[in-house]
């Protein structure tokens, strides 16, 4: 489960930023994560709550939102979100091209707010 080393990631780096800002006491935060990312919101939240427990983190409210999957069309470049994830191709919707796309989002997984006090 993946999920637990990126909980302990972003425990590093909330311990950090707290320190950073010196507070001590953490709310809540909230995670994006991308559709490519293979995160399972549950697990993460899961791992979350076991990993922060006992902690000065324990008790803080983990949100999270999921960035959609964007791509750039390799023929006009028309920027768009495929329908299908399952898909190999996936056609523009502008030109019908199906290859050649670049992937601009849904892989992001980062911080977006620390509330702490």
């Amino acid at each position: 489960m993946h999920e637990m080393s990126v909980v302990q990631s972003l425990m590093d780096i909330i311990r950090q930023e707290m320190g950073r800002h010196g507070v001590t006491r953490l709310l809540a935060v909230t995670v994006v994560h991308g559709r490519l990312t293979n995160v399972v919101p549950e697990a993460l939240e899961f791992a979350w709550q076991v990993m922060t427990e006992g902690t000065e983190l324990a008790g803080a409210e983990l949100t999270m939102q999921e960035a959609p999957l964007r791509m750039r069309c390799g023929g006009c470049r028309l920027e768009f979100e495929p329908e299908n994830l399952a898909a190999v191709a996936a056609p523009c919707p502008a030109c019908g091209e199906q290859i050649g796309h670049e992937v601009i989002g849904g892989r992001e997984l980062h911080i977006s707010h620390i509330e702490a006090e």
